[in-house]
């Protein structure tokens, strides 16, 4: 038969040296949080962008040839100087001023309209086709494509360009999310300069 009393005494005992043991401690002590450095660290190896970035799916950002706004000093197409001066505002176009025009997507082997008041990009993607891009606001060349028939200004005109020179423009470069055709061309999308 089982004794009570030697039951109770053996679990007594078995508590008393537990709680000997752990009031000296385990010795296990937590690693350091490092999250923050970590994060510090990785952040100092990015480099610094102008734009948000929420929607940003180009590799590395397409902060290699952004131009910190101010420090262009002239240095825009003769165009994108006088198109921002004139406050270019696509929606701005009437109804009765609408045109249309054939751009020829060369790596997607299909031509569709585009009108004068849509941008290149988000027409591109409407027909689901999967076109780089990265701050859609025209401070960069992640969206840059390139227009095979002559210089960009002869058949697109920019709502904004921070990231285009003149010999860009001449070479027939231009900034898709920010591009409204004046007239028909070919492009080649995801080429810069």
């Amino acid at each position: 038969m089982v004794d009570p009393v030697s039951v109770a005494l053996g679990a007594a005992l078995t508590l008393v040296v537990v709680a000997v043991h752990y009031a000296g401690g385990t010795g296990w002590e937590p690693s350091p949080d490092i999250s923050q450095e970590v994060l510090e660290k990785r952040a100092d190896s990015v480099q610094e962008t102008g734009f948000p970035e929420p929607m940003n799916r180009s590799i590395g950002g397409g902060a290699a040839g952004a131009i910190p706004a101010g420090d262009t000093e002239g240095e825009l197409g003769e165009g994108e100087g006088e198109e921002e001066e004139d406050g270019f505002d696509p929606e701005a176009i009437s109804e009765d001023e609408v045109e249309y025009y054939e751009v020829e997507f060369a790596k997607e082997g299909e031509t569709i309209e585009i009108a004068n008041n849509e941008n290149i990009l988000d027409v591109g993607e409407e027909e689901g086709w999967d076109l780089p891009y990265a701050c859609r606001q025209g401070q960069c060349v992640s969206c840059a494509g390139h227009i095979e028939d002559g210089p960009a200004l002869d058949y697109i005109q920019h709502e904004h360009n921070e990231a285009l020179f003149d010999d860009d423009l001449d070479d027939g470069y231009c900034l898709t999310c920010v591009a409204y055709p004046v007239d028909d061309f070919t492009l080649e999308t995801g080429e810069q300069p």
